[in-house]
């Protein structure tokens, strides 16, 4: 396509997240035309369990793709590609005949599956890293896939005779846009595959050893494929009918993707439900010693993979909504900033909200949040900052992490996700990084990087070099923090975190 046709197409890219499903139109500059979004419930069954309707999921998608059209007032003749990225190893599994789940969608965050961990790992965490990149966790899609299979009455009978299907979000969606039970396409791509423990991070396919650990028949999965290729295209049933699908990334890699990370060194932290931080390190595989996960970044086409080192980290901007449903001590997620900025510090009080354990760089599922320093001084302001302190905090460790496994320390971090708007929450965490935080002009980098994988794809896009030049910086934040006052406050926080260990007894979960 030439680039005076681009000029007057789109790309749309569905963003199918933890809390929400968007779908985005985007320019051929990577700016935003027109945003449909609907929130989906989040469901509680027990303590440490969290589900998703995967239908209800669905029908948001087909919605939000109405909405995002009519906003922007065009039809699906002037869509070029769909690009596609998700909340990452969120599971599903579901009847390959007539499309229904068989269970819940068990979201990323669940803990339910500690025990199928345990019995896996038998007292090595790491056993399977050296092949997956990653520890043993309840974090990752096969002990949710070997939950339900061991679980759900029938279920695993029916996985055996080839009648079930699994994937990540990005499966269910792309299978029900391609056509579901009549035809529908079966495939993820090598960054969502490269989050369930089953996949060889060398190979770039299923591996057969780590499906009989977890008792899942190889028939239940998707085709792995690259993050930026046609894989189908959008059905008769959809208002995008016709529309090529061609980019699919999870939800951090499409960020770094998005932030124009494209080259070994270059990083990224989303700060969303939970936060992210990503380094691409190249061609190279790099292993981590400090708690880091290694991971695909993104692969395009018949091209090398480049991998990168992560730091998960699980509850940040979900800590805010926690203080807004669960304590009601602010309406808004909007107003945590304003209630901090009532008071001048966070008076001595630390927030460690270890509410799905801690993922890196420590991996104790056994950890329990915390609030430490508790004194009659302290007032709804001083537990408002202390939140959102913490995920400065967090990052603060898995970006020490980084640069200890990386060999480099980093000059510069470049920031997304919807806390980005909170000024004093950036200024903090260059106060407690001591290097600059850079937020783009467009913070919806997690779905442009899905459209940038399906542009490129078809031709909307040429080049890397062509993306690059669309990104543009918005905002920046120096740091100010004295060196001896950063480290105090580490030091303080580190004190805190190791309150949350071995809250949990085995013979309880």
């Amino acid at each position: 396509m030439s680039n005076v046709a681009c000029m007057d197409n789109y790309v749309v890219a569905i963003d199918q997240g933890t809390t929400s499903t968007r779908a985005i139109v985007f320019d051929h500059a990577g700016k935003v035309v027109a945003t449909g979004q609907l929130e989906h419930e989040q469901v509680f069954p027990r303590a440490g369990w969290v589900e998703h309707s995967p239908v209800e999921i669905w029908n948001n998608t087909r919605e939000v793709i109405g909405l995002a059209l009519a906003k922007a007032n065009i039809t699906r003749h002037k869509v070029t590609a769909i690009g596609i990225t998700n909340q990452r190893e969120t599971t599903v599994v579901w009847d390959r005949a007539s499309g229904e789940p068989v269970y819940n969608a068990i979201v990323w965050q669940d803990t339910r599956t500690q025990a199928i961990v345990e019995r896996i790992a038998d007292g090595n965490v790491q056993r399977l890293a050296a092949k997956t990149g990653l520890p043993l966790a309840t974090y990752f899609s096969a002990s949710k896939i070997a939950w339900i299979l061991e679980n759900v009455d029938g279920v695993s009978e029916r996985a055996a005779r080839g009648e079930l299907m699994f994937g990540t979000t990005d499966t269910w969606v792309t299978w029900n846009l391609t056509g579901g039970a009549n035809g529908g396409v079966h495939v993820t791509d090598v960054t969502n595959a490269s989050r369930t423990l089953l996949m060889d991070l060398e190979t770039l396919d299923w591996d057969d050893d780590l499906l009989d650990l977890f008792g899942i028949p190889r028939s239940m999965l998707p085709r792995i494929a690259s993050s930026s290729e046609v894989y189908g295209i959008a059905s008769d049933t959809s208002l995008l009918r016709q529309v090529p699908v061609a980019g699919i990334l999870g939800d951090q890699q499409a960020a770094t993707f998005g932030q124009a990370a494209f080259d070994a060194g270059e990083s990224k932290n989303t700060y969303g439900t939970g936060n992210f931080l990503i380094v691409n390190t190249g061609e190279e595989i790099v292993r981590s010693r400090n708690g880091l996960i290694t991971t695909v970044a993104y692969r395009l086409g018949d091209a090398k993979p480049h991998y990168a080192l992560e730091g998960s980290i699980a509850v940040t901007g979900s800590l805010i909504q926690w203080l807004r449903d669960n304590l009601g001590i602010i309406s808004s997620s909007a107003e945590a900033e304003t209630l901090a900025q009532t008071v001048e510090d966070n008076g001595g009080v630390y927030f460690v909200p270890a509410f799905s354990g801690l993922f890196a760089p420590y991996w104790r599922p056994d950890a329990r949040g915390a609030i430490v320093g508790m004194t009659r001084f302290v007032t709804r302001g001083h537990i408002a900052r202390a939140a959102l302190e913490a995920t400065a905090f967090q990052t603060r460790e898995v970006l020490d992490a980084v640069n200890a496994d990386f060999g480099t320390d980093l000059v510069e971090l470049k920031v997304d996700g919807g806390m980005t708007a909170d000024d004093m929450l950036m200024q903090f965490q260059a106060d407690l990084l001591g290097v600059p935080v850079v937020r783009p002009v467009v913070v919806e980098t997690t779905a442009l990087g899905a459209a940038y994988a399906a542009g490129l794809a078809v031709g909307f896009w040429n080049d890397l070099d062509e993306l690059r030049s669309n990104w543009h910086e918005g905002r920046r934040w120096e740091p100010a923090m004295d060196p001896e006052e950063r480290d105090r406050r580490m030091r303080e926080w580190r004190k805190a975190v190791t309150k949350t260990f071995d809250w949990v007894d085995a013979d309880t979960r």
